[in-house]
């Protein structure tokens, strides 16, 4: 599982008009940039393309064919509003959401600890939680995201409270999950990020798709190379 097809959605709240025929594609192996400001309507978007609420109108398709139950462990999701168990220790709340996923224990094990490697959290493996600064939490909530081998990851805002040498950090990992053949969608309200990460991109604002495409095709719309 691993191409998103998103074909004309539509999600109202009572008289609000979240999202407005909203059109895109993610392939396998590319990172895809969610651009707009807060309150556009991207964590609207991700929803439904998680299953968390279903569109008004219009389809979301994995592979060419709706969301199966099955399907759900292939996906993981890092949302903005963040959910560690703050009590407890970090090397056992990677494992559990790797087992969460169907991995094996060994598995589980493994690649809790790679993660931790690559993150450069080793020292802290043993550490609660709740001992952590802010923004080694926020690399704990990325590695959790990533440490069951998904098909398809979709993080919402990744790297708020990191500092800039961890921020390289996560990019890099995100880069070697991307490598690696995983289907990445990224939202974010930063064109920097988008420019330096991404290979498509869609745009929105207050729920309607503005700039849709390859990102070094639409930066080069734009003379000064930036929106």
């Amino acid at each position: 599982m691993n191409k998103i097809t998103v074909e004309r959605v539509v999600k109202r709240f009572q008289t609000k008009l979240a999202v407005a025929e909203v059109s895109f594609e993610v392939e396998r192996g590319n990172v895809f940039g969610l651009l707009g400001p807060n309150g556009a309507g991207k964590t609207t978007l991700i929803r439904m393309l998680i299953d968390i609420i279903r569109p008004d109108s219009g389809t979301v398709l994995y592979d060419g064919r709706p969301l199966q139950s099955g399907d759900k462990d292939r996906i993981t999701y890092l949302p903005e509003e963040r959910g560690l168990y703050r009590k407890e220790r970090v090397q056992d709340t990677l494992e559990y959401f790797a087992r969460l996923k169907g991995l094996s224990k060994p598995q589980a094990r493994s690649r809790a600890v790679a993660y931790l490697e690559k993150l450069e959290m080793t020292p802290v493996a043993n550490a609660r939680i709740e001992e952590l600064s802010k923004g080694n939490q926020q690399k704990i909530q990325i590695a959790a995201t990533l440490v069951s081998d998904p098909d398809v990851i979709i993080l919402d805002e990744p790297f708020t409270g990191l500092d800039p040498i961890n921020v390289r950090l996560a990019k890099a990992l995100l880069d070697e999950e991307r490598r690696n053949g995983k289907t990445i969608l990224l939202s974010t309200h930063q064109m920097n990020q988008v420019e330096e990460l991404c290979d498509c991109l869609l745009m929105v604002h207050n729920g309607c798709q503005v700039l849709y495409g390859r990102v070094e095709e639409i930066v080069r719309r734009f003379s000064d190379g930036a929106l």
